[in-house]
């Protein structure tokens, strides 16, 4: 792989990674907040619309081309382990494909896939839109987080001297 592919797939994937932490970081700051103010059939009707709407091609050349670019970063850093910023690639690709696309995945992807068969105005939906707001929060703050540190680390490794 050439050095000019290289730098352009770790930059490409530094700001894949910078751009969903940061929509992530909107909504565990004050998306999920306001949404939590709002009366819950309200909540929930506007959480459902977003879950829907987030499934656009901006949002996954963003959120999955990353994912791609990092896998292949991760494996071009263990191929060339001995090359200056290998670990800080294999950490930041980590970061973002376990604490983001594994978590969103694994946790906030059924929690939506739950709420989105529920009616906004029946019985049991006050108590699902609780406990989907916490939880839901709670592992959108992982992967806000898991998405800065790969953002941080990624960047560590473009900086690196080559050798």
């Amino acid at each position: 792989m050439s050095n000019q592919l290289l730098f352009s797939i770790k930059l490409f994937s530094i700001l894949g990674c910078g751009l969903v932490a940061g929509m992530f970081f909107a909504f565990s700051t004050f998306v999920m907040l306001a949404l939590g103010q709002r009366p819950p059939a309200e909540g929930i009707a506007v959480m459902q619309a977003i879950n829907i709407t987030v499934i656009n091609p901006w949002f996954m050349i963003a959120f999955l081309g990353t994912a791609v670019t990092c896998l292949g970063l991760a494996i071009s850093s263990l191929f060339q382990w001995q090359q200056s910023g290998s670990i800080y690639l294999l950490m930041g690709s980590l970061f973002y494909l376990i604490g983001t696309l594994f978590v969103t995945m694994r946790f906030n992807v059924p929690m939506n896939d739950a709420l989105a068969i529920v009616q906004p105005n029946s019985p049991d939906a006050v108590g699902l839109w609780n406990h989907y707001l916490t939880q839901w929060t709670f592992w959108n703050h992982i992967r806000t987080a898991a998405a800065l540190a790969a953002t941080a680390s990624l960047t560590l490794a473009l900086r690196a001297p080559q050798l």
